[in-house]
């Protein structure tokens, strides 16, 4: 048994608990926060399979710059002197190639079917419900030029045995019965699936609780102690913390941290924001995205639950309320009968997603510091991918095999 310490209290810092936990390992968790907040509550909650195509691939960045001149628009970069950012965006510009989509493709499949299967036995075994749904995901579109775009992403997930139906707008309609949907057609991925993210979250900490892992919560790591090629002890701002093992899961804030180990981690924040509708009387059956407007649409029981946008604006927790009416305008767009008004700001849940330049995952060992293993940098699929993260960083603790190939997922690979 070693003692592990983890850094970051997400989802994938909570996953990676689970599975060390399980595996007989003691575990200290540390966060900043007081674990009531973060981008593991109000996400959309998606566990996708479907999205195979990472966010550095051809045709973002001249689709990024279009909509950088619309307040309103999904996708922002704040232009700003910043050394980190121009050195992300130029790895970022180097990577959306298709020969790294193809090669991406291929890894982030892998990694969200083993998320997707440990998801339905976390349904099984855990001692409460979080939401967990198959139902797939229908991606909808209103623009041929949309159209055209998704179909090519349905003959790729199909072409990597991830199913993909073509449907007409009629298709499209008989799915959800409940609610009058405008489209021109849509893609339905049936094989992706949804939980209730707050649900998991709460409860999953209160699991973990009862089955012995320490929780330091409102703990800041200002620094490490370093001798011999590993970290000797933690330093915070309350006490000094030594472990056989660290875990990094520090989420957007993980490249200052791996800067303060001497370690080139490349990471922006992604903001994005959501709001949730409670007791919607006609809900939709199925989650779905708006493509053209970059919405995410999730059913929570009786609740609905809207997010999107991608600011890249630094660490910053400022909420922009013109993003939020993107959202908000987008709705009747696709969904007529549906009126949502303007929430207030108090109601609108913000998150910074940790997008790393080649929009793949920091998984595994640093060849650098012997005891360091990071899990971070998952961008928007932190809820798809964090159980497989977190069974992979278990397995890489023990010395098992692995259950995939994590070569793509090297966090040195910007080294």
């Amino acid at each position: 048994m070693s003692k592990i310490g983890i850094i970051g209290g997400g989802i994938v810092g909570l996953s990676s608990a689970y599975y060390l936990q399980k595996a007989g390992h003691q575990v200290t968790l540390i966060d900043q926060s007081d674990l009531n907040d973060g981008c593991s509550l109000g996400n959309a909650g998606m566990i996708v399979p479907s999205h195979l195509v990472p966010l550095a691939a051809p045709g973002m960045i001249a689709k990024g710059i279009r909509w950088m001149f619309n307040s309103k628009s999904p996708f922002y970069v704040k232009p700003r002197i910043n050394a980190d950012l121009l050195k992300w965006g130029y790895l970022f510009y180097k990577n959306s190639t298709k020969e790294h989509v193809d090669h991406a493709a291929v890894a982030l499949k892998e990694l969200s079917l083993l998320s997707k299967s440990l998801y339905q036995e976390m349904a099984k075994e855990l001692p409460f419900d979080f939401g967990f749904h198959e139902r797939g995901l229908l991606m909808l579109y209103q623009t041929k030029e949309t159209e055209h775009e998704e179909h090519e992403t349905a003959e790729m997930a199909n072409a990597h045995g991830i199913e993909a139906k073509i449907l007409s707008a009629d298709e499209v309609q008989k799915l959800e019965p409940d609610v009058k949907v405008n489209v021109r057609g849509g893609v339905y991925f049936p094989g992706d699936a949804h939980i209730t993210p707050q649900d998991l979250y709460r409860q999953l900490i209160a699991h973990l609780k009862t089955q012995g892992v320490a929780f330091k919560p409102k703990t800041t790591v200002s620094d490490f102690e370093i001798a011999d090629g590993k970290i000797k002890a933690i330093i915070t701002d309350k006490e000094k913390l030594a472990f056989d093992e660290v875990i990094l899961a520090t989420g957007s804030w993980s490249g200052l941290v791996a800067r303060k180990l001497s370690l080139n981690l490349p990471m922006q924040a992604g903001k994005g924001y959501s709001f949730t509708l409670p007791e919607v009387e006609k809900n939709i059956r199925i989650p779905s995205i708006f493509l053209e407007a970059r919405v995410a649409v999730t059913p929570m029981g009786k609740s609905l639950r809207f997010g999107g946008t991608m600011e890249i604006n630094g660490v910053d927790h400022s909420i922009n309320m013109n993003r939020v009416k993107g959202i908000v305008e987008s709705i009747p767009h696709y969904y007529p009968e549906m009126k949502v008004s303007l929430p207030q700001k108090e109601a609108v849940w913000h998150g910074l997603r940790p997008c790393s330049p080649d929009g793949l995952p920091y998984i595994g060992r640093t060849k650098k510091i012997s005891n360091l293993i990071l899990a971070t940098g998952h961008s928007m699929l932190g809820i798809s991918l964090a159980p497989g993260t977190g069974k992979l960083i278990a397995q890489t603790v023990n010395g098992d095999n692995l259950s995939m190939n994590v070569t793509r997922f090297d966090p040195e690979r910007f080294a």
